[in-house]
């Protein structure tokens, strides 16, 4: 009997380990938090096996593959869809994950085949992960976290003018928190923080590029078109229940390209063994 007992809380514990590894970081008063990047992977299976050896979980809702770290979901399909150009280049030029030991990740990650390129002036606390289809992500120290990898930044480049009024549209759209980091302005909400780099010219927007757009969860989506709406922010599609997993969603794109997808998600389902 106590061999069942044990067997039957393992379980159970395994389980609710497993849904809070799923679950996103909690809304915020505008009841948003970050969602999920959406790739038109040329070649999803090698981004799966990145994703994988970097510790990301395999869901598949409706059929589709998503992977998923604390902070971030990650869709590597978009229908039938094949991103042309990476994220360098585009509005997203890059995304970013904060782990605990870097070199140690990197080794980690090296030997599963990942290819991980060095940080920047020979940082060992910073290095460079690429999908072969071009998104580029930033890896991150912080050796004071209780996990070995998290979601942590979307790094928007755009032009020194625009800045200010990109810092303002999304701590106003999504109820973040303006502020500075390392001098740079940022946003904060819940689950990544908004980062914003100074490009010489108009970058390419998202929309048809391998990062086909970023995505925010929302805690009632009925009120936050509502919302978005009446300050003046236009649908480029409006909301509707996707059959294939029972996500509700619409599409606005920011004033400078950045394609952005609103989601009231349904549940993920059990992750894939």
């Amino acid at each position: 009997m106590k061999t069942k007992l044990f067997a039957a809380a393992f379980f159970a514990s395994t389980l609710l380990a497993g849904t809070a590894f799923a679950q996103p970081t909690p809304f915020n008063s505008d009841g948003v938090t970050m969602g999920h990047w959406h790739m038109a992977s040329k070649d999803p299976e090698a981004a799966k096996k990145i994703f994988l050896a970097m510790g990301g979980k395999l869901y598949m809702p409706g059929g589709n593959p998503l992977v998923m770290f604390p902070g971030v979901y990650i869709n590597l399909v978009l229908g039938t869809e094949k991103g042309e150009g990476g994220s360098q280049g585009s509005v997203v030029n890059h995304v970013g994950f904060v782990v605990d030991d870097v070199q140690k990740r990197v080794a980690e990650w090296k030997a599963k085949g990942v290819k991980v390129l060095p940080g920047g002036n020979g940082r060992l606390d910073q290095a460079y992960v690429e999908t072969p289809d071009g998104l580029r992500m930033e890896i991150l120290e912080d050796k004071a976290q209780g996990t070995a990898i998290k979601n942590e930044h979307i790094h928007l480049s755009l032009t020194e003018a625009e800045i200010p009024k990109a810092q303002a549209w999304y701590a106003k759209t999504f109820g973040g928190k303006a502020g500075v980091r390392n001098m740079q302005p940022v946003v904060d909400i819940p689950g990544v923080q908004i980062r914003f780099a100074k490009a010489d010219a108009k970058q390419a927007a998202t929309r048809g590029r391998v990062l086909d757009h970023i995505g925010f969860d929302v805690k009632d989506h009925p009120a936050f078109v509502k919302k978005i709406t009446a300050e003046g922010i236009k649908l480029d599609e409006g909301p509707r229940t996707n059959p294939q997993g029972g996500n509700t969603i619409a599409y606005i794109t920011d004033p400078w390209g950045t394609r952005i997808e609103l989601v009231q998600r349904a549940p993920l389902g059990p992750e894939v063994k």
